[in-house]
């Protein structure tokens, strides 16, 4: 069962690529011997496939660094077969008690009876033939469940890693029951490449460490701070408070990450641990364990995995000498390319009008400004966001009852603010701006939206995902001339303006049209002389139409619903009426299940009638990232610069772009020995047994020049608004069945799209 999948290495180094040397940036690391730090892959890439399975090893070499770690946690058959497997209970990471119903039993662990199925009562024949894994975590592809073996630690050195590190968890456990794993070590050939064994347990790391010979390490593995050290006699937390006490015996220590960088109870950072210094000075290294992209860590991070290691490993006091990580690519590509490059230029962009090529990245545009950082069009996320190493940074206008624009992301003031404490008289359904109930900018004077307070809630806030709690109600929201202002006064290469809802604001009186004219014309945005981008970006044709006048304006014409492909007739419609396109992801990527399917031409057929491309929304949350991303958005970001070459990434985490576009990984001029990868669409899908998907979803409409042209706006009308819907108390939050076609359609779509992701 363990060999099934022979050539899978071979497989997946096609499919991701073979990186070749050497414009390698020269790098200082504080690490004990000033290499690097170690990426070590805690049964192999387990982050994606079941843990310890052929698959999860073969594609950490895959994905991750030439010299990556694998990472065994070494248990016995009954006949003395090594077998990489963590955790004592079989029937938690596999499917033994469906093939084996009668053969569970009960041990006693220390002061404890445990019941369940035992890796020591069965041969190695016996699982490796029978017994299949599965995925523990439930964040995590179920999809390879039952499909792959277990894999032994010959199997493991099969694969001709660099490096094996060797994690004995239950020593005391075997020899208890006439299974030596310290004699199984010693009698391995002595071509095995184990560089680091490492226990819980000080008396089994104190005599294999007498007897084994050359480079190996021996290293502690701390448990919590609380748990008791059996030799010692004392607390983990009590050994790392006193590192004198293992210095004769160890090489270094492997802790949880907290003991480095602890956080609080709010789930922000504290200020570090002397930890590392004091092991450094004593010769000791020092691993830190518990790295998993889906497994939150603290709101500093912004949700994006690879600045948890950077914390790690590039900052100015200390860097840990590894990370025991369940996700390979990103610890990889955070140390090869990520660190050590704040203080790096971003790549340069294309001139405005024209595509991307070589050399040039994607514009970064904002959404909302920073708005996975504070509430959204807020002075903190458009400050934050130039900060973050924004280019443009948008606001989408609104209008308040009295004629006020401002920038906010909805008309509905409870998306983004506290407006449902205060005015939920005003709770009305417009079907023309959406399909449920809402309080909307234009029924309330600037002066009453002026009293609110910004409301920052992230997409997956409910399942636990909360953005920055600390500035839930922080910043204050900005008229449009305070955002140009802002942005006038700011290093960014430009502005993007979206108009939405213009038809049906000019029949309550209300020109939006002409308000963002105005804006833009008393702060000087339409001279030549100014040296800012101005982006107008609209899903109406005739809103578009209307700043033809300004040629110094760029036009961007969004495309709501999903869309597999566009007709010539529709590219030619949109050529006559834009600069650009704005679409979302679904329109590129096509899904399967969680999988990435295929990419769409749709970039191609753009850039072929000389226009430009934006794509969005990203976000950082691992929940929105598909599984061949890795739950990683800078896997995300390079598919759609590396693969899919699109002009323009609409974010609401800019400096997670940013950051990337700032390292070396980023420059495709260089030949590097590793670099951050583009998602290969398909290629997990193919590893998915029949049967384990759901059916394909049909195509996504084609996009047709009826798509593209709207109906010339309505005059503005001063004339009595036209009644609106309020909704009784229990059916304030039930949907209008009068949406707008087009708007029914875009959600459902937008809904199929980020629900498989």
């Amino acid at each position: 069962m363990g060999g099934r999948y022979p050539h899978m290495l071979l497989i997946l180094i096609l499919l991701h690529g073979a990186n070749a040397a050497v414009d390698e940036p020269v790098q200082k690391w504080q690490t004990l011997d000033g290499n690097p730090p170690l990426v070590i892959a805690r049964g192999g890439f387990s982050g994606l496939f079941p843990e310890s399975s052929p698959a999860a090893y073969q594609f950490a070499m895959a994905t991750g660094l030439p010299e990556v770690v694998l990472y065994c946690d070494l248990q016995l058959s009954s006949d003395g077969i090594g077998i990489c497997r963590s955790g004592l209970k079989l029937d938690k990471s596999t499917l033994i008690s469906e093939v084996f119903p009668k053969r569970d039993k009960t041990y006693k662990l220390g002061n404890e009876d445990v019941h369940g199925w035992f890796l020591l009562d069965f041969t190695a024949d016996e699982l490796l033939n029978n017994v299949t894994v599965t995925q523990t975590i439930l964040s995590r592809p179920s999809t390879f469940d039952g499909i792959m073996g277990m894999f032994t630690l010959d199997h493991v050195k099969a694969l001709n890693p660099q490096t094996i590190w060797i994690n004995v968890e239950y020593g005391k456990f075997y020899a208890d029951h006439n299974l030596n794993i310290e004699d199984y070590l010693l009698k391995l050939p002595k071509d095995f490449p184990i560089a680091y064994i490492s226990s819980p347990d000080v008396s089994f790391l104190k005599s294999i460490g007498g007897k084994f010979k050359g480079k190996t390490k021996i290293i502690l593995r701390s448990l919590w701070e609380n748990a008791t050290e059996p030799t010692l006699v004392k607390s983990y937390g009590d050994i790392m408070n006193d590192l004198n006490i293992i210095k004769p015996i160890v090489s270094g220590i492997l802790v949880p990450k907290h003991f480095i960088w602890p956080t609080n109870k709010d789930d922000y950072l504290l200020p570090s641990t002397s930890l590392v210094k004091d092991a450094h000075a004593l010769g000791l290294e020092v691993h830190a364990s518990g790295f998993a992209n889906d497994n939150f860590a603290s709101y500093n991070y912004t949700h994006d995995p690879a600045m948890e290691y950077l914390q790690y490993i590039d900052n100015p006091d200390f860097c840990v000498d590894g990370v025991l990580t369940d996700f390979t690519p990103t610890a990889s590509g955070a140390i090869a390319c990520l660190a050590h490059t704040k203080e790096n230029a971003l790549l340069p962009t294309a001139k405005p009008l024209l595509a991307t090529e070589n050399g040039e990245r994607p514009l970064i545009i904002t959404h909302n400004g920073a708005s996975g950082v504070f509430s959204g069009c807020t002075d903190l996320a458009y400050q934050q966001a130039v900060r973050d190493g924004a280019d443009i940074i948008d606001c989408s206008v609104r209008m308040s009852q009295d004629g006020v624009a401002f920038c906010l992301g909805s008309a509905d003031l409870t998306t983004s603010t506290t407006a449902a404490t205060t005015f939920m008289t005003k709770v009305v359904t417009v079907s023309e701006i959406q399909n449920k109930s809402g309080i909307f900018s234009f029924d309330l004077s600037w002066s009453e939206i002026e009293t609110l307070k910004p409301d920052l809630n992230g997409p997956y806030a409910q399942v636990g995902l909360k953005r920055n709690p600390a500035a839930k109600n922080a910043g204050k929201l900005l008229t449009l001339p305070g955002f140009l202002d802002l942005a006038k006064t700011s290093n960014v290469s430009g502005i993007l303006i979206e108009i939405e809802d213009a038809p049906y604001l000019a029949t309550r009186g209300l020109g939006l049209v002409d308000a963002v004219c105005s804006a833009l014309v008393n702060a000087s945005y339409d001279k030549e002389s100014n040296q800012q981008r101005v982006l107008i970006q609209s899903d109406d044709s005739s809103v578009l139409s209307v700043f033809k006048k300004f040629p110094k304006f760029e036009r961007v014409l969004v495309i709501d619903p999903v869309i597999s492909d566009a007709s010539k007739p529709s590219v030619d419609e949109i050529k006559e009426l834009a600069h650009s396109v704005m679409v979302s992801r679904g329109s590129l990527v096509r899904v399967h299940g969680f999988f990435l399917a295929g990419f769409t031409d749709l970039v191609q057929k753009i850039h072929d009638a000389n226009l430009t491309l934006h794509v969005g929304v990203l976000k950082n949350e691992f929940m929105n990232i598909g599984f061949d991303y890795f739950a990683d958005p800078t896997v995300e970001i390079v598919t759609y610069y590396t693969a899919l070459v699109t002009d323009g990434i609409v974010t609401e985490f800019p400096a997670t772009a940013a950051a990337y576009f700032k390292s070396p990984c980023s420059d495709l001029t260089k030949n590097l020995s590793y670099t951050i990868l583009s998602a290969n669409p398909g290629g997990l899908e193919r590893m998915v047994p029949p049967g384990a998907l759901p059916p394909a979803l049909p195509p996504a409409p084609v996009l047709e020049p009826s798509d593209v042209i709207d109906p010339p706006l309505p005059p503005v009308s001063v004339s009595s608004p036209p009644e609106s819907t309020p909704k009784a108390d229990d059916e304030a939050s039930s949907a209008s069945s009068n949406a707008g076609n087009c708007l029914l359609v875009a959600g459902i779509a937008a809904f199929l799209y980020l629900s498989s992701h």
